[in-house]
């Protein structure tokens, strides 16, 4: 009997031990998988991410050729606005021709605007190389170092883009 009780005993002695290697085994795997676990996470974060400034570089992209177009576009149709500007301005006996050039004009300026294209302000700024072209300087005690006392032809930018820069003339 005392035998049988010892071969009982290490029957669960045996079981025992071979729950606890399996319990031993089985926390290996967890952490194992704990492991694998975070190395995915972690790649799927690198990928979302290089996703992301994909998207942006391409957002960028896209908005930097568009603009491009639009400047080019536009470009060509600033002599022709030119040309509208001084027609207003020009002196008529025909206050309606004169009304019907001035809402083409508006027209004109409301299309370009809807595009983003803009003026560049001038009389009364500071002289800025990026934004505008000095064709003459005049000596002007009254005016700011390099700041500009008249415009000779309109300049355009579409965001910071300039399409056609501003012919100025700027006090010494």
């Amino acid at each position: 009997m005392e035998k049988e009780e010892k071969d009982v005993q290490d029957a669960e002695k045996k079981e025992n031990n071979k729950k606890a290697d399996e319990i031993i085994e089985l926390k290996k795997q967890i952490e194992s998988q704990k492991v694998q676990i975070d190395e995915t996470e972690d790649r799927l974060k690198r990928v979302a991410a290089e996703f992301d400034n994909y998207k942006k570089r391409n957002t960028k992209e896209r908005d930097g050729l568009y603009n491009s177009l639009i400047a080019d576009i536009v470009s060509n149709f600033l002599p022709i606005l030119d040309n509208l500007e001084k027609a207003v301005e020009a002196e008529t006996k025909d206050e309606e021709y004169k009304k019907g050039i001035e809402l083409v004009l508006k027209q004109f300026k409301d299309v370009l605007s809807a595009k983003g294209v803009t003026e560049i302000e001038t009389v009364g700024k500071t002289f800025d190389p990026e934004l505008h072209e000095a064709v003459s300087s005049v000596q002007d005690a009254s005016k700011g170092e390099k700041e500009i006392v008249q415009e000779y032809r309109k300049g355009y930018m579409i965001g910071n883009r300039v399409i056609r820069h501003s012919m100025v003339i700027v006090a010494n």
